[in-house]
Parts: C-alpha cells; structure tokens; sequence
C-alpha cells in the first residue's frame, strides 16, 4: 500500500488511461478524485470499480481547460479528502481530430492546445500550492510529442511537445520544495483514442513494427504512472519516459 494516506486527484480519469490510473492509485492506498467533463456515468463507473478494489474516491465535474473549473475541482478534493494534494495526474486531453495544416484553422490549433497544455498548466497551477515535499506530479504526453505524430496530428503533437518542455521546467522549478514531477509519453495502447482515429489497418501494422509485437495496455500505463508517483522513483525528476513496446527511443 505505497499510497495509503495520500491524495491523488486525476483529470480525465472517468475512463480508458486514466481509469487505470485511478484504480491502480486507489489499490495502493490513495483516496482518489476523478476528474470528468461531460460523461459522468462513466466517472461513477470509475469510483465503483476503486470501491471494487477496496479504495475511496470521488468524482468531480470540471472542464480543465477553464480555470474556475480547475480551482472548483482542487476544492472537491479538499473538501472529500483534507487539504493536501500528494499526487497530480494531468491525464485529460485528446487529438480531437486529425487535420493538416490546409484543412486547420487558428481556432482548432487554439483547442486543441487548450485541451492538453493549458489544461496541465491550470491544473499544476491550482494543485501546487496544496502540495508539500514528498508530492509528485505525472503529465500524459506522447510519444507524438517526440516525433511529430501520424497523418493530421500536427496540433496533437505540438501541444504534447509543449507537456514534455512544461514537465521539464516544472521540475526545475517545483524541485527545491521537494515535488517532483514526469511524464509518460505513451505510444501505441489500446484505448478509445486509437478506436475513434486510428483505422484498424494502421494499429495492426503499428503493432507489428513494435519490438513486443502488441499494442500496450491501459493498466501498464497506469502502472508506469504509479512507479513515477511513488517513493520508489524518489530520484526520478525531469524525466519524460517512453512507453512504446520499443518502438521508438529517446
């Protein structure tokens, strides 16, 4: 129970990653907050299936591209839970959709920025001045981020880029009061993301390119979260790990 008397708060934690990451925090001990925008039968699924595995958590309603809404969620989290934040898992996000540089407009560029980047900024903005030494935060980048991602993700790839930049200087920053913080940058893991943009045909041939011959798995990105936020990776700050089956290296 590495987590037994922490806070973790997720955002966009009602399903697929960040699911994971709840129910794996919640097994080690968290009492954990599962930030969702708009579905929340599927965030009351997530706190069932932490209940399931003997945990606490809540979920919260916010839209983490807005900062009354990120501020109202760091006060869901005190009032379910007290006033420490041990754990910050910037998990929300998404491609939205895949357009080139034609078909994109200055107004999905600035959404979709919002929508990974600015919503990490909000969300370590609000959360840190509750968290204390010992505290670790853990960013949802890509390895999109690393090389630019497939057909039409070019806004995708530019805001995780931008995560990966952000997880460095907070590190920086954040590091001398004893917080820590990393990312993940996942390739390849089969979720509802991949379902909605990526055609079948791309994902078996992405599968086959990788070393493990697989696509990855929610859990063992929830897995790698929770080794980053735990006291086990007490030395790791900075870092932006891969997470990709091999298939591609920093």
């Amino acid at each position: 129970m590495k987590f037994a008397g922490k806070v973790a708060v997720v955002t966009g934690g009602s399903r697929d990653i960040g699911r994971a990451v709840c129910v794996k925090l919640a097994s080690e001990g968290a009492s954990v907050v599962v930030n969702y925008n708009t579905n929340q039968a599927d965030a009351d699924a997530t706190v069932a299936a932490i209940e399931a595995a003997g945990g606490k958590g809540v979920a919260a309603k916010a839209d983490v591209t807005k900062p009354a809404d990120v501020d109202a969620l760091i006060a869901a989290s005190r009032d379910a839970f007290g006033d420490t934040i041990d754990i910050l898992v910037n998990n929300a996000g998404g491609l939205v959709a895949r357009k080139t540089l034609e078909e994109m407009d200055e107004e999905f560029f600035n959404f979709v920025m919002q929508l990974n980047t600015t919503s990490t900024f909000l969300a370590c903005k609000a959360a840190v001045p509750f968290m204390s030494k010992g505290a670790s935060i853990v960013n949802l980048a890509s390895l999109a981020g690393r090389d630019g991602g497939g057909g039409g993700a070019i806004a995708y790839a530019t805001s995780k880029g931008a995560v990966m930049t952000m997880t460095r200087g907070l590190a920086k920053e954040l590091g001398p009061k004893g917080i820590r913080v990393n990312a993940l940058c996942p390739g390849m893991i089969a979720t509802t993301f991949h379902d909605n943009f990526t055609p079948d045909a791309v994902r078996e041939n992405v599968a086959n390119s990788t070393p493990l011959r697989r696509q990855g798995r929610a859990e063992e990105t929830a897995d790698a979260v929770a080794y980053l936020a735990s006291d086990e990776a007490s030395f790791i700050t900075g870092v932006n790990l891969d997470i990709n089956g091999g298939l591609a290296y920093s």
